[in-house]
């Protein structure tokens, strides 16, 4: 599976634009040209992490800011976003399970193709394609911002689009890394992080939550009376029984047992040895390309346990050395259906030959 093909209206710093990929490509361009904002327009329309956040957007995410109907026609339709991908290279899989929305992309000019018959198909170079569309909004009688994705044809024929889901979505295998940001939980147990996502590729569930929950609950926080604390809670306790019947609030104690799975999912991290005796810290408070080297060696085991994989990444050579950069994009490669980077590094850009490679320019309008 890959994309082939990606419009993008009204999202961030870029008015209108199109943009056709080949099956591995580097985005390069000066800074603030549009780099990490495609990368984002991916996520939007094919990430399915994404859609789980309240609103998938904001008032920066519209082009210039402006997401009310012009002043001059109040009554006028509202600014949109809206970010369509064409993806082909469809398994046999994927295209039973999406069979009801499949396209036919022509692999000689580039776009999609009107012809419908099977002998018409069968003389022309079509191959099929799956056609998605994110619109993103904001609702004023919500005074909010809401963003969903759609099959494309069904926004075109039907009185009822067909919502192109989170399922939909985890069926065509799209992860968006941000190093720097990515690499903060990868090896944390949060919904979405990389061990997350690997421990349910390999279809294995955590089953550690009930027992830890349980023993926490026995855990006396500073119930020795030589700390002190044991001796105030007594006194709010003398108080209350002043006050209230005596089975109620009585003997206030400090405990952890409020959290919950979802808490233990955000508390709970690997830690990992320093290198500096034998103390252990936290991953994300080793150095910057360690933590790196750590997340690209968790995006190959993903490539291996799952194939059809698209990898979008922003600045693979971040704290990096040469030969690693080099590395990694040559793994990724040969692991995955697809590769998208942006990047600045003359080491990974060598990685790519001239037709891999994505210029990126702004024009004014």
């Amino acid at each position: 599976m890959k994309i082939s093909h990606l419009s993008i209206e009204n999202f961030r710093g870029i008015r209108n634009a199109s943009v056709l990929l080949p099956d591995h490509a580097v985005l390069i361009g000066d800074n603030n040209v549009g780099k990490s904002t495609i990368l984002e327009a991916l996520d939007l329309v094919m990430g399915p992490d994404r859609l789980s956040r309240q609103s998938p957007i904001d008032e920066h995410d519209f082009h210039l800011g402006q997401y009310l109907a012009n002043e001059a026609s109040p009554n006028g339709p509202a600014p949109h976003i809206t970010i369509g991908a064409i993806v082909t290279g469809l398994s046999e899989e994927q295209q039973i399970h999406f069979r009801d929305y499949i396209e036919w992309w022509d692999t000689s000019k580039q776009q999609l193709s009107d012809v419908s018959a099977p002998a018409e198909l069968d003389s022309s170079p079509t191959i099929p394609a799956l056609r998605v569309s994110f619109i993103g909004r904001y609702d004023p009688n919500e005074d909010d911002f809401e963003g969903r994705t759609y099959f494309a044809r069904t926004l075109e024929e039907d009185e009822t689009p067909a919502h192109f889901s989170k399922p939909d979505k985890q069926k065509c295998g799209f992860l968006y890394l941000r190093p720097l940001r990515t690499g903060g939980r990868a090896l944390s147990l949060e919904r979405g992080s990389l061990l997350d996502i690997i421990l349910r590729l390999k279809e294995i569930r955590p089953k550690m939550w009930e027992a830890t929950l349980s023993e926490l609950s026995t855990f006396d926080v500073a119930g020795d009376p030589e700390l002190g604390i044991s001796g105030v809670l007594g006194s709010i306790d003398r108080a209350l029984k002043k006050y209230v019947p005596r089975e109620w609030g009585i003997q206030p104690h400090l405990r952890v047992s409020a959290l919950t799975r979802r808490h233990l999912r955000e508390v709970i991290t690997a830690f990992i040895d320093t290198g500096a005796g034998s103390y252990s810290a936290p991953y994300f408070r080793q150095g910057t390309g360690t933590i790196n080297l750590l997340l690209l060696a968790m995006l190959s085991q993903i490539a291996e346990d799952r194939q059809n994989v698209i990898f979008a990444m922003e600045e693979p050579e971040t704290a990096i050395p040469p030969y690693a950069q080099k590395r990694i994009v040559h793994e990724l490669r040969k692991l995955s259906a697809q590769t998208l980077f942006t990047s600045h590094s003359p080491y990974v850009l060598e990685e790519f030959a001239i037709e891999e490679t994505v210029v990126l320019t702004r024009t004014k309008r």
